[in-house]
């Protein structure tokens, strides 16, 4: 197994890639913004891409955005096929994945919104902290490409200032000295956070 910076010689992967996303939302019933083959190929091509292969096979993958003129970039996509889940692979992909965004955009606040907890969990590990959508980007050709997450009317109504999603960022203009006192959030919080975030919204619905 090797997970590396993808370039234009992975965009053979690109369908794949995009049906293992689909499939995975769709059986875990989770909202997530659809991409096509063209724009996981474009990420490929400029070097914004992790990709997980075993041998020829591909096995994960995970993109960077940037957004706001490069003052926030965003880790999305990350997706391990079915063959390789369970062994730890999301958790070295998203390792990797932010090590290049760091290197890449070592400026950059690097920022998530996610509905699974085992993301919430990594990105805590890795000194993400979570945080109000008001601290994220407010490029709007970002929270545009929410559209095609089955929980954007959430979004909207909300007018863009809560989801589902938990957003979380990592700030670099903290000190190291800051990032060390901060403790890892365990996974019982966000398991808690969630719970009242689906209790609130369905409530909502049910009106």
């Amino acid at each position: 197994m090797k997970i590396i910076i993808a370039n234009k010689s992975h965009s053979k992967y690109a369908q794949e890639i995009c049906d293992t996303i689909a499939e995975s939302a769709n059986v875990r019933g989770t909202g997530i913004a659809r991409r096509t083959p063209e724009y996981i190929t474009t990420k490929m091509e400029n070097g914004n891409a992790v990709i997980a292969l075993d041998r020829n096979n591909f096995a994960g993958f995970c993109y960077i955005e940037a957004w706001g003129h490069g003052k926030f970039v965003a880790n999305s996509g990350l997706i391990v096929h079915p063959n390789y889940r369970g062994k730890g692979l999301a958790k070295q992909i998203k390792k990797k994945v932010f090590e290049h965004s760091r290197n890449k955009f070592p400026n950059s606040k690097v920022f998530s919104i996610t509905t699974g907890l085992a993301v919430m969990k990594m990105n805590s590990d890795l000194g993400y902290k979570p945080v109000t959508f008001s601290e994220l980007t407010d490029d709007q050709s970002f929270w545009d490409g929410c559209q095609t997450c089955k929980n954007y009317d959430v979004l909207t109504r909300t007018n863009r200032k809560m989801c589902l999603c938990t957003g979380m960022l990592y700030d670099p203009n903290k000190s190291t000295k800051d990032q060390e006192k901060s403790k890892p959030i365990k996974e019982k919080v966000f398991k808690r956070l969630k719970r009242i975030k689906q209790v609130l919204f369905l409530r909502k619905d049910k009106k």
